[in-house]
Formats: C-alpha cells, structure tokens, sequence
C-alpha cells in the first residue's frame, strides 16, 4: 500500500466517523432542544448534505441557541474537511494522472545491453564508460519517485524490483550482455540470486563495499565480485608514500620502456610558482608533459605560460628513469617525518586500506573518526577545529579524508585551508561531480569513488576493450581506430578535437611509442590513448 492509499484509508476512516457522530449528536440534540423526534435516516441525511455542500438548512429555523451552535459547528467541518480532502486526495490523484508513466519494460529489439540494479550515485560513472564504448543499459529501479526523476532526464530506465524475477525479465535479461548489481551487499546478493534464476549463462559483476564478503557473492553466483575501495584507498595511500620517496608507484606501462604517469606536484615544490616553459621539466627530465590537471580543470596540451601550484597534476610519458627524475622535482624539498604527520579522516574500508599502506611503507599517520574502534587515535567531528588540533593538524604534512559524505568532506577541507595552510589535502570523494568543488575548497588531489567503480565495471564488462587506468584521474585505454586509416595523426587533429592524447600505436603486436606528426595509421592499428573520461567518449564516437 503506497503513501497516497493509505491517505485515502485514513481520511475515509476519519470521514465516516465524524458523520456517524454528527449524526448521533444531531438526532438527539433535535429531540431534546426542539421537540422534534427525527429518524436517525433523517439526521444523517442532514449531516451529510451539510459535508458535501449540497444543501443547507433543510430543518431550519433551529429555535434553541444550542442548536444553532451545533450547525456552526458542523458547517465548519464540512467545510475544513473539504479542504483537507484537496491536498490528501485530490492533488495527489491530479498528479498521479498527470506525471510522467516510467515505463515498466524495456522497448522490443534491445538486446547486448548491460542491466543495471539499480540506480546510485556510483551509477552516473558507470553509463558513461558504457555510453563511451556504444554500449546501451536499462537501470531497473524500484523507487517510482527516482525512477520518474530518472526517465524525465532521459535515462533509460524501468520501474520494477531488481530482487524480483519479473522485474530482471521485463529488464530483457536473458537477452542482455551482463548484469551490475551495485546497491549494498546484501541487496546485490540477493540480487544476484535472482539472476541466477533469470538468466544462468548472463555474467553477472556484483560490486562489494567489504572485500571480506567476497565468498558469499560467488556463492551466491556472481561471476566477478569487485571491490573498489581497497584499490580507491591505495591509491589515495600513494599520493602520500611517494611523496617522500623517488620510488614511482602507479606508472601504466604502454610499450617497451616508455610509460604514463600522473604526477601531482607537492606543496613545497620547487616548480611551484614556475610556469609549464619556465619549470624546464622537459630539460631536466627529458619526459613528455602531454597533459595537467589545474585545480580539476584538465589541459592537452597544457599552455606553456601555464603556472604550476600544488594541486597541479601532470600526466607524462617517458622511461622510467626520466620520470623518477621528475618525480623528485615534484616533491617538496621540506620533509618532515614527525608522529602524526599523515592525519587519516575516516576508518571505514577505504581509511583502513589506506593506514595499512602508510604501515608498510614505515609512515607515521593519525587516525581520526567519530566513532570509537581499535585503530582510531583521535575521536570527534574532522569539520571540529578542536579536533583537527587535537590531532596535531599544525603538524601534519598531509591529511587523507576518507568520509563517505562529500559536504563534509568539502567542509572539512574549508577547516583544514583555515587551521594549516601548508598541509596537504588529498580526498576521495563519492560523486565524480564533486570533484570540482573540492578542489575550490582548496584540495590537492581528489579522486572519485564513482570514477574508480564504473571504470572496474566497465573494463570487466566490455572484455574486448583495454581499459589500462583505473585509479587516476586520466584514463588510458587501448582501442582500434578503423575511421583514422590511412590519415597521419596530425592529419587526424585527435587533440584538438577530443582533447585526449595518442601515446603510443601497437601494431604486429609492438608497441611504437614514436608517434609524431607524420605518423600514419595502417588497418590492424590499436591506438593507447590518454584522456579524461569525457575525451574518451568523444574519441569513441568520433573515431573508433
């Protein structure tokens, strides 16, 4: 029974008894103040008339004050449970006719599509990596309210139960090329129990927010279980190890010994202040700046008068050797290894990874949460002053915030700008959307759970695609480009006209990272090409 049904119960229940009552009460009040003796059929005629309006006065003139009180009394009912009737009952009935009709089954003829159960904040990610590859979806959602959202914003969507039989066949499931089951992990679990009853031979990905409840999602018969966090938190963790060391961590190797890298320049730089052309990275490292980040604004090519701050992240190509050497000129020339230098906001499964990282690599961290655990050094409020103090933040190189909810990761930030300026800020956040305004809140590096999560996804679903980057904030992706044979690169204008970089060409399965100007595009070539998310999907439906 929905909200509007039970309106109508109660509202029906508190109708008939206010005229039985009115009615009894009139009945006697005629007898005992007028001298009238009425049938209880005539004094409910009368309390009836009067609600509705139909008629008024059918016995007047009442003779005694009391009953003319009474009337007043009942007229004013009437008339308060008329207007009560119109936002209970008839507003809500307006609507229900006149909203949008979300549809309860997908169209005749989709078929290779990817069932999505159902829609969540990670979810937006997902469909553009899949929209990105020309691969269409159904979300099946079981809130009509957020279901008609979604399908007036032109998802495509079903309204049905993702845990029902019925609701995963209207979705076409036995026709589809996989199923994503990314709600909680007992709701996916569930969900992936009726699938198996759906469609067996449909792989089915369930995504897990605890990596130790892996076992009872194959059991259930997930082909692939995925567990984002664990490798967002490695990679927040990497921002911090290799921020005191040399040693380079998470290069994407593309062909022989060149590879691709983000390197976030560090408070404390030397190539803070510069511009692009002034910083002479490509004279003191010999890499390739084919791309940065400023502030979550991504440049390719970056301008040479570009100045550097930290926050900047510069994605390069070269050996190994020459971006560890770039490595050092990114890290700050101030190192500091006191107690409590790295301060961890959030000890949920992303905070945990992290510490377990900083323990391995002999770092000293802070552990602040709200609740009370093992692990946990400071508890309070990390949007408190006083517990960011507590914590020693004035001490702190760099503080990780690992909280689930993105206003107060942004909050927090604000407080830790005010309290220490010259503290590093790196930050996941929930919603790739809010990775733009947590670098205005004065983040140094912000990576997106929803960006790490439909890059999994989709690079397990789509397995005849190549999606080599799946923690940064770039992706990479190997991919062919019949629509470029036969044209050179520069003839191709792939920069100018999706802003995503190629890095290197493989062809009679090597790798050539030599790509100038003049190179040209043969039949079987499978381009790497580096990109943000958006640049990818505009290459795919440009070129590939």
């Amino acid at each position: 029974m929905d909200k509007w049904q039970r309106r109508t119960v109660y509202y029906s229940v508190l109708l008939t008894g206010l005229i039985l009552v009115y009615a009894v009460l009139y009945h006697h009040g005629m007898r005992i103040y007028e001298g009238e003796s009425l049938s209880f059929l005539h004094s409910l005629q009368v309390v009836v008339e009067t609600f509705t309006t139909t008629g008024f006065g059918s016995d007047a003139p009442w003779q005694s004050p009391e009953m003319n009180a009474f009337v007043i009394v009942m007229d004013l009912t009437g008339v308060a449970l008329i207007f009560m009737a119109l936002p209970v009952l008839v507003f809500p009935l307006l609507e229900d006719v006149l909203s949008t009709t979300v549809p309860k089954s997908i169209e005749n003829g989709l078929s290779d599509h990817v069932v999505i159960c159902s829609f969540t904040p990670r979810t937006d990610a997902l469909i553009a990596e899949l929209e990105s590859w020309d691969v269409e979806y159904v979300i099946v959602e079981p809130d009509r309210e957020r279901a008609t959202d979604l399908y007036e914003n032109e998802y495509t969507i079903i309204h049905e139960d993702p845990e029902s039989v019925d609701g995963l066949e209207q979705a076409g499931l036995p026709e589809a090329r996989a199923l994503v089951a990314d709600v909680s992990d007992q709701v996916d679990a569930s969900i992936v129990l009726t699938a198996q009853e759906v469609a067996e031979e449909i792989p089915i990905v369930s995504v897990v927010e605890e990596p130790n409840r892996t076992a009872y999602h194959r059991l259930a018969g997930a082909d692939e279980v995925l567990s984002p966090r664990p490798l967002l938190g490695k990679s927040l963790a990497s921002k911090v190890t290799t921020s005191v060391t040399s040693d380079l961590d998470g290069s994407i190797e593309i062909g022989g010994d060149i590879e691709i890298a983000e390197l976030p320049i560090h408070r404390g730089s030397r190539l803070i202040g510069t511009t692009l052309a002034e910083s002479g990275i490509r004279e003191r490292a010999g890499v390739n700046v084919i791309g940065a980040w400023f502030r979550g604004e991504f440049e390719s090519p970056p301008s040479p008068t570009a100045t550097l701050t930290n926050g900047t992240v510069l994605l390069v190509t070269g050996r190994e050797d020459q971006l560890e050497r770039l490595k050092e000129l990114t890290l700050s020339e101030i190192r500091r290894f006191d107690h409590g230098e790295t301060i961890v906001v959030g000890y949920g499964q992303v905070g945990r990874t992290i510490t377990d990282a900083l323990s391995e690599a002999n770092l000293p961290y802070t552990v602040v949460d709200q609740t009370e655990m093992e692990g946990v050094d400071v508890i309070g409020d990390a949007t408190d002053p006083e517990t960011l103090e507590k914590a020693e933040i004035s001490d702190a190189r760099s503080v990780i915030l690992t909280l689930p909810d993105d206003t107060t990761s942004e909050f927090a930030t604000l407080v830790i700008r005010d309290l220490s300026p010259q503290t590093e800020v790196i930050a996941r956040v929930e919603e790739a959307q809010s990775t733009q305004k947590m670098y205005r809140a004065g983040a140094d590096y912000v990576l997106s759970l929803a960006t790490v999560s439909g890059r999994m996804i989709a690079s397990t679903i789509l397995e005849d695609e190549d999606v080599l980057s799946l923690d940064q904030q770039v992706e990479v992706i190997r991919t062919p480009a019949p629509k470029l044979t036969g044209q050179t690169l520069g003839e191709a204008l792939v920069r100018s006209k999706t802003g995503c970089t190629v890095v290197g060409v493989e062809r009679n399965d090597e790798v050539i990272t030599d790509v100038g100007p003049e190179f040209r595009i043969e039949p079987d070539d499978e381009l790497i090409i580096a990109g943000t998310d958006t640049g990818i999907q505009k290459f795919n439906e440009l070129m590939s």
